[in-house]
């Protein structure tokens, strides 16, 4: 295994891909490998029975797959393979600043994922329209000591300040689940996902919380800072963490520290129990963001980190489909916008399915932006419309993605390919 926090710290100048036996494609290992732009396979049950030191491989990231022992023909295959890759990410790079709207004008909002601070300039390099998640735990990850106050201060004020006037979204701490720093004493737990982690941590431990709350308010005077709560299950818990930020917000008016007293919160809807009641949330809150990772394990009960089950986690389950379409509809009736961050939200297949349900805002890996855009402006509203009509009537994620791969191919048509391929 290969734990989020030693992903972290990986130097990429001599990675050149990894492979290990535990995880799936939505572990934070996973999201952070392609955010890196580092080739990865995750949950290669005995991978390391199968694979010696020494040995040549090929990691096939974008498949799945490792190849042991390859012969010349197969390395040439790569080559080629990667050649092909290399030139329709250059030529993605060159859309990186059109605007984010579809083919009949329709604005839309493509927001970039970042884990830590320096990568705001992946973010601004492909083109995006704020950052729509900035996981503030890899501040605490790999040290001896808790991050103090003012050194979480300069790194929101570093992203923040970078990207003014573009939202910038950071989500408070989200310990837990897969991710766990030692000074904390957070407890073993059997089944973490599900257990003390994320928001629970933070009311737990107001102490922890309340720090992170005045670093964040500080550096909202630098730009369009907003703070987005992790895993949210009921509105009490966002009454409680809104009592916490006013206690935080008298503290600093007795220290006469300025900050955006309008600043705008959000609640990242990741639980059935929260995506239920959307409509509680309508005076509280100022936006949702949908957390497809954690949120489709919730649903389907399959723990996204467990190889042995991972074919069970599916985004195009029509169960979830359903809950996701639901989600976006309260949001809008009730006036709160509403993103999604989960890794759902960069797979091209989905995009014009979400489109359709009629989600206008997208955070993904920085990398992706550019197809996204792309995507986006071949492809009319109207069209993804009638496609989340059909796929409402399906019974199976099987069919679901069928039906979604040949859409593809039929919206986008073979410009875009010959793009893409060139």
């Amino acid at each position: 295994d290969l734990s989020p926090s030693d992903t972290a710290v990986l130097n990429k100048e001599y990675v050149l891909g990894f492979v290990t036996e535990v995880g799936g494609p939505t572990t934070h290992t996973a999201i952070m490998a392609k955010s890196f732009a580092i080739p990865a396979v995750v949950g290669a049950q005995n991978a390391t029975l199968k694979i010696d030191s020494g040995q040549e491989i090929i990691v096939d990231g974008s498949a799945g797959i490792v190849i042991v022992n390859p012969g010349a023909e197969k390395i040439k295959e790569y080559e080629k393979k990667r050649d092909i890759l290399r030139s329709k990410i250059d030529n993605l790079l060159k859309l990186k600043d059109i605007e984010s709207k579809t083919k009949d004008g329709t604005k839309i909002s493509i927001m970039a994922n970042i884990e830590l601070p320096h990568e705001v300039n992946s973010a601004l390099d492909h083109g995006a329209d704020g950052i729509g998640l900035y996981r503030t735990e890899y501040l605490y990850l790999n040290r001896p000591d808790l991050p103090s106050e003012e050194e979480q201060y300069q790194a929101y004020k570093l992203v923040t300040l970078q990207m003014a006037p573009k939202p910038v979204v950071i989500r408070t701490l989200d310990l837990g689940g897969d991710k766990f720093v030692s000074q904390l004493n957070i407890p073993y737990e059997i089944n973490p996902f599900m257990g003390w982690r994320a928001i629970r941590f933070c009311l737990a431990r107001p102490d922890v919380f309340k720090i992170q709350l005045r670093a964040l308010l500080r550096a909202s005077v630098h730009g369009d800072l907003r703070i987005m709560f992790p895993m949210i299950s009921s509105v009490e818990e966002v009454k409680e963490i809104k009592k916490i930020l006013r206690e935080v917000m008298e503290e600093l008016d007795r220290d006469e520290i300025p900050y955006n007293r309008d600043i705008k919160i959000g609640a990242m809807i990741e639980t059935p129990s929260a995506a239920l009641i959307c409509d509680h949330f309508k005076d509280i809150v100022d936006f949702f963001s949908i957390g497809t990772n954690d949120l489709i394990q919730y649903s389907i009960a399959v723990d996204r980190g467990n190889e042995k089950i991972a074919y069970l986690y599916d985004p195009a389950h029509p169960g979830v489909l359903r809950l996701i379409e639901k989600i976006i509809a309260s949001s809008r009736e009730v006036g709160i916008p509403v993103a999604m961050c989960g890794e759902m939200a960069g797979d091209v297949l989905f995009f014009p399915l979400l489109l359709g349900f009629g989600l206008r805002e997208f955070s993904v890996s920085p990398l992706i932006i550019p197809e996204l855009k792309m995507v986006a402006s071949h492809i009319d509203i109207t069209q993804t419309e009638e496609l989340a009509r059909k796929v409402q009537e399906m019974e199976s994620g099987h069919e679901v993605r069928e039906f979604l791969k040949e859409k593809i191919k039929e919206l986008l048509g073979t410009d875009y390919q010959e793009l893409l391929e060139a």
